[in-house]
């Protein structure tokens, strides 16, 4: 995963900066599988030999300046370091990676807590949408979340339930989509 450092992008020129790092890397050993633009970040998702990265980067130079690049696999953690993990994800656009560590903690929950966990795994599912500009996708997956969320209230794990569902909701019924802290 690169991440290069938002100048101005919004989430409609996903579509085009995809693009635009396919014409730049067109002659190169990667591939870059897709790509989604945060208020703070374009965020890439490339297959790529390490040794080549940082020339990656470079040929994505003229879309944004590196921010940070991490080789993303399932990692192995306990809850409390997953979720702390999680919201610092969420908290900072990146989607994909939370929802990635929620996977693991998920893996671990029963009953009402497995659909809480999947309530808020979905919501970061949808935001990954929104930031490809996937609008219609991202309010379907937002519906799927709040059945998930359906029982659920309080505060879990320094997550505030009944706001993170009142946002959710808001957006479902608005069609206004924006990305929000936890």
């Amino acid at each position: 995963m690169i991440h290069l450092k938002n100048s101005g992008y919004l989430p409609h020129d996903a579509p085009l900066l995809l693009k635009k790092a396919d014409q730049l890397t067109s002659e190169f050993h990667s591939i870059i599988r897709d790509m989604r633009v945060s208020k703070k970040y374009l965020e890439f998702d490339v297959s790529i030999a390490k040794e080549y990265l940082n020339l990656l980067v470079e040929k994505l130079g003229p879309i944004g300046d590196l921010d940070h690049a991490r080789h993303i696999v399932e990692e192995e953690m306990e809850k409390e370091e997953a979720l702390e993990n999680a919201k610092f994800y969420f908290n900072n656009e990146r989607f994909w990676e939370c929802h990635e560590v929620l996977e693991g903690v998920w893996k671990k929950t029963y009953e009402g807590e497995k659909d809480l966990v999947q309530g808020i795994i979905l919501t970061a599912a949808a935001f990954v949408h929104y930031q490809k500009n996937e609008n219609e996708i991202c309010l379907s997956i937002m519906n799927r979340a709040m059945e998930k969320l359906a029982i659920s209230t309080g505060k879990y794990h320094g997550i505030d339930v009944d706001k993170f569902k009142k946002k959710v909701s808001d957006m479902i019924t608005t069609g206004k989509i924006d990305t929000f802290a936890i």
